[in-house]
């Protein structure tokens, strides 16, 4: 039985590549925002969002965090690591910038999301695994990705219930 994740990606850029991992088929409870809802959402301000953010991670066992070129150090991503981590949820990342997006592009590999946060003397990022498909070939970075996700998701539960 799939596990139900939260989804935490750069939108425009990634969305693409999110999706055909969402739809693979391993992932459950997992919603996302369309364009016009998220605009909706963030007219309501910074409040709002983390009201949608909190919403949406609600029940969730695990948060993975689809790493492109530009997601370290987005606002809002940095605010689902952290409300992952303090609710006790998985985490893992995944570096998605292999795979192609709906212009059949690749995009550079982003930094790790998880170096910037700190847990006790400890990098959150020595203890999160940010998996990186040893591929270069979008077709073989999904059924890598497709083969592991979910062996990745119980390794991060396991992880989180030990630290």
């Amino acid at each position: 039985m799939a596990r139900k994740i939260f989804t935490s990606f750069h939108y425009k850029p990634d969305n693409w590549k999110a999706s055909q991992i969402r739809n693979m088929g391993k992932l459950e409870g997992n919603s996302v925002a369309t364009t016009n809802k998220w605009e909706e959402v963030t007219k309501g301000g910074n409040k709002e969002i983390e009201k949608w953010i909190d919403d949406n991670m609600s029940g969730k066992s695990c948060v993975i965090v689809f790493v492109g070129e530009g997601t370290s150090g987005r606002k809002w991503i940095k605010y689902e690591i952290k409300k992952a981590w303090e609710a006790g949820r998985g985490l893992l990342g995944i570096y998605v910038h292999n795979l192609k997006d709906c212009n059949e592009k690749q995009s550079e590999k982003g930094g790790n999301p998880f170096e910037s946060f700190t847990v006790g003397d400890k990098k959150l990022s020595s203890i999160v695994k940010c998996y990186n498909p040893p591929f270069s070939s979008s077709t073989y970075v999904y059924e890598h990705i497709k083969e592991n996700i979910e062996g990745w998701i119980e390794d991060a539960i396991q992880i989180r219930n030990e630290n």
